[in-house]
């Protein structure tokens, strides 16, 4: 079985990374399951493998973490429900774009337990909301605000990295990038699109539309657990 991992206190982003890399190694030496951790992170910036250095507009802002993610640069903060995802992508199919897919899936599926219909773009990761409440672009394209923002980096066919869904953070502190590297658009939240949603709530959304969307975990290298320290 996944093995669910919930931080109440803000993790430094450095251990997080540390704790994962270690992870994702275990779990493809058969040495430790899969994981899902869910947490929150203090202000910061990271810089995914794409990452532009004309898009980090105030570099004094926050901290700025190089990223082995793909993507351009994101914001995580409080009231960002961050999951790291560690599962065994080889056992899962060995498809890389199927696997990205489905992490978009299992947001819309947890945004869809609040009534809230996320959406997939080509060609832009991550899960958008229509917003016919604001103007459209200068182009006359509809207005959209990123949710939800995916990237993974996979060591040996085990992912690692994964999503952030924004419950409640501070929307100003997306102000200090462009991003995920797409300028016009903007970003939005459960609270800020009126839903009175906690952590807790999208974490217990997480678990119960996880396996609608993954499936069965498959048969474990070995089931040896790990928490972070």
């Amino acid at each position: 079985m996944v093995d669910w991992i919930r931080s109440d206190t803000l993790v430094p982003y450095p251990k997080a990374i540390a704790w994962m890399e270690d992870r994702a190694a275990a779990i493809a030496r058969g040495e430790a399951g899969e994981a899902i951790w869910l947490l929150e992170h203090p202000p910061l910036y990271t810089a995914g493998t794409s990452a532009r250095p004309a898009d980090l507009t105030e570099p004094g802002r926050f901290p700025v973490y190089a990223s082995k993610r793909g993507g351009q640069y994101t914001y995580h903060g409080p009231g960002q429900r961050v999951a790291y995802v560690l599962l065994d992508v080889g056992a899962r199919g060995r498809d890389v774009r199927a696997f990205v897919q489905q992490m978009e899936d299992w947001v819309i599926a947890t945004l869809a337990e609040f009534n809230l219909r996320g959406e997939k773009r080509d060609g832009r990761v991550g899960v958008w909301v229509p917003r016919p409440d604001k103007p459209p672009l200068p182009d006359g394209t509809p207005r959209e605000d990123k949710i939800a923002a995916l990237g993974v980096r996979l060591t040996k066919w085990v992912s690692y990295h994964g999503l952030s869904i924004n419950v409640e953070p501070d929307l100003s502190h997306f102000d200090g990038i462009v991003p995920c590297g797409i300028s016009g658009h903007g970003v939005t939240s459960l609270v800020d699109l009126g839903l009175p949603v906690t952590l807790a709530d999208v974490d217990v959304a997480l678990e119960k539309t996880f396996a609608q969307v993954f499936g069965s975990a498959p048969v474990p290298r070995r089931a040896a657990q790990s928490q972070p320290g």
